[in-house]
């Protein structure tokens, strides 16, 4: 098949779903960068007609402590990464981070917890933290590990819109980075979320060692899911010191713009996230990922569970000078 075929064959309705495999994928990463572009572009702008952005911000609403082993993780509790573990933040105290997230021009508030699994005895804390967002009249999105069916199902009662829980990469290259849960536990808490009724948002991170085949084969994961699952992070990864990953080098920015654009032509009707990694980017390599299809930033803290986070100020006059609204 040829590449406008393959590329015409992915624009054709606007609900169509198909089932990718590794080859084509991986076509998709061997096109010349121009190439490339000019197809993403393309399929962006068949289901994104408007140049638009959307504003999410994360919090962290439980800091440090987890008893898992994710080699890129500073809040892994078996590394010495300088973060103490804390309690679950009061509700109050999130409310007040997400009034300002809105009062700065978030429409979504995304919320993370260093656990492993959610247990059912946080979730009365939990279920009222989503209420609350949801009374600002904000989508609300939350990531806390692991979930059995009846704790999805009390989430999706209390409001929530998106459950997180990344994939992280290739099944193959999963036990490389993480050996305390696996590569399946982390499809049956989607699958748990999917059938309690809220929207997926699932992704991955790229720059951990991992092969352009292994991120063929995450992105092959992701847009085969069914349904097609509304929200994708892909996160750049952060080498942090004292976590097993710290002296990784930086990835190739032109390798990182590709599998951006590869996303957007795979799920070409998901937001797909610029997430990690944004506040050692330049205002060029960001702009390259927007036209590559990336239409959604973490927004309006000065870090992201951990790691750094672009100004509000630099968001805001690098959005404008673009041209893309703000939603």
């Amino acid at each position: 098949m040829s590449h406008t075929t393959l590329c015409e064959r992915h624009q054709e309705k606007m609900t169509f779903h198909t089932t990718w495999t590794t080859e084509q994928a991986l076509a998709l990463f061997e096109l010349p960068f121009p190439e490339l572009i000019y197809q993403a572009q393309t399929v962006h702008r068949k289901f994104f007609p408007e140049a638009t952005m959307q504003l999410s911000t994360l919090l962290n609403i439980k800091l440090g402590g987890c008893p898992e082993d994710c080699h890129y993780c500073p809040q892994a509790a078996r590394y010495n990464t300088g973060i103490k573990a804390e309690k679950l933040m009061s509700v109050d105290s999130v409310r007040a981070q997400a009034e300002a997230a809105k009062e700065a021009g978030a429409t979504r508030f995304c919320m993370g917890a260093a656990w492993r699994e959610l247990k059912d005895r946080d979730i009365p804390a939990i279920t009222a933290i989503v209420k609350e967002i949801k009374a600002l009249g904000m989508e609300s999105c939350l990531t806390l590990g692991m979930l059995t069916e009846k704790q999805a199902q009390a989430l999706r009662d209390a409001g929530l819109d998106y459950y997180n829980h990344n994939i992280d990469s290739s099944r193959e290259f999963y036990d490389k980075i993480i050996s305390t849960r696996t590569f399946d536990d982390r499809l049956q808490t989607l699958q748990h979320v999917r059938e309690a009724g809220m929207k997926v948002c699932c992704g991955g991170i790229v720059g951990m060692g991992e092969t352009i085949a292994d991120r063929a084969n995450m992105l092959v994961v992701l847009a085969n899911m069914e349904p097609a699952i509304e929200s994708v992070p892909i996160n750049h990864l952060v080498p942090v010191d004292g976590t097993p990953l710290s002296d990784m080098p930086a990835m190739d920015p032109f390798d990182f713009v590709r599998t951006i654009a590869v996303a957007r032509i795979m799920m070409p009707q998901a937001r797909v996230r610029l997430s990690a990694g944004r506040v050692k980017m330049s205002d060029e390599l960001q702009a390259l990922c927007f036209i590559a299809g990336a239409n959604s930033i973490f927004y309006g803290r000065e870090v992201l569970l951990t790691t750094g986070n672009p100004e509000i100020q630099r968001d805001q006059a690098l959005l404008a000078r673009l041209g893309i609204e703000c939603i």
